[in-house]
């Protein structure tokens, strides 16, 4: 009996010795995936952060532009008050000139449209312009070409007069708001012009 129990177990024996190995060879790659594993984990945490100092510099930038809108406001009513004070000041003796020469009265223009312009009586050489949907306070302003021009700084609106006709701008606006204006004075030079046409600066050319 004993040699039976003896042989059983030398035949067992191998295969005791291999489930060892196997045990112990699972212990070692279980160590390596855990060590494996940790990088990656770390990696994660680490990108967390990064994210979250965007957030941060996002906002940053988003309050720096917040702050710029108050100065362009300022910026604005400065050139509002600059404008304002240019109306205001006094106007000068070639001014004064200019005022002179300044049609008044209901001007009626193209399309049926028409202009007021009166001057201020509590103002000398200022006038309103009014007509359908605007009124300005204009002052002369002197020009090299000869032309009567009144501006309302403010509002960005200009009225030019010239020997046949009127016109009303708004430089804000980028638009002509009146054209083709003709007083009784201005109507006669159009019409003068039309019977004597003025003589064409090319008609010599070539003789």
């Amino acid at each position: 009996m004993k040699a039976v129990i003896a042989s059983t177990l030398i035949a067992l024996a191998p295969a005791l010795a291999l489930a060892q190995t196997g045990t112990a060879a699972k212990s070692p790659a279980a160590k390596n995936a855990a060590a494996h594993k940790s990088p990656a984990a770390k990696q994660a945490k680490a990108a967390k952060p990064a994210v979250q100092h965007k957030t941060v510099v996002a906002k940053a930038h988003a309050g720096t532009t917040a702050k710029a809108k108050p100065g362009t406001a300022a910026a604005a009513a400065a050139a509002a008050l600059a404008a304002a004070a240019a109306s205001d000041a006094p106007l000068t003796e070639q001014e004064l000139q200019v005022a002179q020469q300044v049609y008044t009265g209901r001007i009626a223009c193209e399309l049926g449209a028409f202009v007021n312009v009166q001057a201020d009586a509590g103002a000398p050489g200022r006038f309103y312009i009014e007509g359908k949907g605007f009124k300005y306070h204009m002052r002369p302003v002197a020009t090299s070409t000869g032309a009567v021009r009144l501006e309302d700084q403010q509002a960005g609106a200009v009225w030019l007069q010239i020997a046949n006709k009127s016109m009303l701008m708004n430089q804000k606006l980028g638009q002509r708001m009146a054209d083709e204006c003709m007083g009784p004075e201005q109507q006669a030079v159009a019409q003068s012009m039309k019977t004597n046409p003025p003589k064409s600066l090319l008609a010599d050319v070539g003789k």
